[in-house]
């Protein structure tokens, strides 16, 4: 059974991956997580990758915070480890970050685990291309403790979306915003428990198409991190994502 040192662990993302490590054929080597040290079930769990961590493990899963990606980082260069990163907010620098780390080890990054939501980006392509005319908005929504906006999964949307006549818009206010040539609109909603919910919608003259995921449980998410956490222990160094996966 391989081993997964689990960064992240006490947040809800880490333990529903824990949960669910053993019907996907791994198991929890140690977790990594900033609030706490202590156990976590039947694994260690350390405040952060310059803690001496004991434990062997074959692949690092992370769900925490772009703060953590550092650290993160020099630990698997320097133990070879394959990584699965699935946080959201990563800025300029980290990106560079994960580029530089990839020269050395393989590194699975997506905003998004779900294959419902990898379908939903190739369907959106295509209405992209059959309604060339049509007026865009995405909508997300999340639960109220999401940090940031708009979230990893609608900017993977505006990629699958956007060209090079394309302006973005995220919210409108004020007195002249009325759409201009090659807009899309982007709007976060944040409140309760909302796990993601992405609308993707194509407004035509008189008539409307609209493209949804919601997401009834973080499950989907963790078996999909558990799923590329088998695919990437396999791979060469470089960076890879679920286009890589799914083929």
């Amino acid at each position: 059974m391989k081993k997964i040192l689990l960064c992240g662990a006490l947040g809800k993302m880490g333990r529903q991956v824990a949960m669910l490590a053993s019907e996907n054929g791994f198991e929890i080597a140690a977790g990594i997580d900033q609030s706490a040290e202590g156990t976590a079930g039947s694994f260690h769990v350390y405040p952060g990758f310059d803690s001496p961590i004991a434990e062997e493990a074959d692949v690092i899963v992370d769900f925490s915070r772009p703060s953590a990606l550092e650290g993160l980082l020099r630990y698997a260069v320097s133990k070879k480890l394959p990584c699965v990163l699935c946080s959201t907010g990563y800025g300029e620098k980290e990106n560079g970050m994960i580029r530089e780390a990839s020269a050395s080890i393989p590194l699975f990054v997506s905003a998004n685990m779900s294959q419902g939501v990898y379908a939903l980006k190739k369907l959106i392509a295509m209405a992209k291309q059959l309604l060339p005319q049509a007026d865009i908005e995405i909508i997300e929504k999340h639960h109220r403790y999401k940090d940031d906006a708009p979230s990893g999964t609608a900017k993977a949307l505006l990629d699958a979306l956007c060209d090079e006549d394309t302006t973005l818009c995220y919210g409108r206010k004020g007195n002249n915003t009325r759409r201009k040539s090659g807009e899309i609109g982007v709007h976060a909603v944040r409140g309760g428990t909302v796990c993601g919910d992405h609308e993707v919608d194509f407004f035509l003259n008189d008539e409307i198409v609209t493209l949804t995921h919601h997401a009834q449980s973080r499950a989907i998410f963790a078996s999909g991190a558990l799923k590329a956490a088998g695919f990437i222990i396999d791979q060469t160094p470089g960076i890879y994502g679920m286009d890589e996966m799914m083929k």
